[in-house]
């Protein structure tokens, strides 16, 4: 039987916030099957909370060279993973984001694909100059719609630029130069989940990818599998020789960015965020605040404010927290985050 704890520090382990990994960009998000990447920044901050010695223009390198890309992918959101896991899993999620597309469903989708095909031969577009040339072929149809439905049926990368995060606000997409998967495996993404998320419930694959009935996929994968119970006997499915610490190892002070992938990864997200805290970080529009660990568990959002002068770290603790204990790591962070800022500070601002 595993406690909360055991599964806290579990999952801890295989996303390096017990200890930094030692290597480069590439093995982290690797090893996360991917960081969710709604905004420029955050993946940058999640690799470095992960990796030691990061330098962000590794990552820069990675995504000009193709070998790592953003797309959208699970859950139809906007994800950084390698190439080789694009050109895997991107075939996977097809059923997903086709469901998704069809809220539309005055649209000619094959048509409309194939119009974005063609504009996309041309060279990258962003959405902002690819809406209206849709439209002028289907002038009957809601331009935002055209592009939704593009954007959840055509496999695109966003195209990197000089910018600090790699990205602009308006990026530009474009066709992804790689060969997709013909035959791509659902037993290959759980094990791959698991590596990085696990012990886990097929309910907590399916969270985090935003795929259904994937149940019988695990029950078809027992004979390769461990399967354990948590504290209410619910069964887990886990990787034989995945780490599995146990609830005592120590846990550093992490800083996770928002919408970072450890806070999103599971239908029952305890392990690492009480229930009590789960608005003050999920909030109604959906999103997701960045968030420091104590003890392993999420203990308060944070959010920096950058003036000419100063970069100030506000931290929003759900319980009283002495700042000596989050002012190294959260001084590292600013300096990372920030590194022309001419001075750094760390201010509770909440209780």
């Amino acid at each position: 039987m595993l406690s909360l704890r055991d599964l806290n520090r579990a999952t801890l382990a295989r996303q390096h916030l017990l200890h930094r990994h030692k290597g480069d960009p590439a093995d982290v998000v690797g090893r996360l099957a991917g960081l969710q990447a709604q905004e420029p920044r955050p993946p940058y901050l999640g690799v470095w909370a992960r990796l030691e010695g990061f330098s962000r223009d590794d990552l820069h390198a990675a995504l000009h060279a193709r070998t790592m890309v953003r797309a959208t992918l699970y859950r139809g959101t906007l994800h950084m993973v390698t190439a080789a896991d694009f050109a895997a899993f991107r075939p996977l999620m097809q059923p997903m984001l086709a469901a998704a597309a069809r809220r539309f469903d005055e649209l000619d989708f094959e048509a409309v694909v194939a119009a974005a095909d063609r504009l996309l031969a041309e060279g990258p577009h962003t959405f902002n100059e690819l809406r209206p040339r849709l439209q002028r072929e289907f002038p009957d149809a809601y331009d935002r719609a055209l592009g939704y439905a593009v954007r959840m049926l055509t496999p695109l990368v966003m195209v990197p630029t000089e910018d600090r995060w790699s990205f602009p606000r308006d990026s530009a997409f474009a066709l992804p130069g790689l060969d997709l998967d013909p035959r791509p495996s659902l037993e290959g993404l759980v094990e791959r989940y698991l590596a990085a998320f696990g012990p886990a419930t097929a309910a907590d694959v399916q969270a985090w990818s935003g795929l259904s009935g994937l149940k019988p996929v695990l029950d078809g994968m027992r004979d390769r599998l461990e399967i354990v119970a948590d504290e209410a006997g619910r069964e887990l499915f886990d990787l034989p020789d995945a780490p599995r610490p146990g609830g005592d190892e120590p846990a550093p002070v992490r800083f996770l960015p928002d919408f970072d992938t450890l806070v999103l990864g599971h239908a029952d997200r305890r392990r690492i965020l009480a229930d009590e805290h789960r608005g003050a970080v999920v909030t109604k529009n959906l999103r997701v605040r960045a968030t420091y660990l104590v003890d392993g568990f999420v203990a308060g959002t944070w959010q920096i404010k950058r003036t000419a002068k100063k970069a100030t770290l506000l931290l929003t603790p759900f319980t009283p927290v002495a700042l000596d204990e989050l002012e190294e790591e959260g001084m590292a962070l600013l300096a990372f985050a920030e590194p022309d800022a001419p001075a750094r500070t760390l201010e509770v601002v909440g209780p």
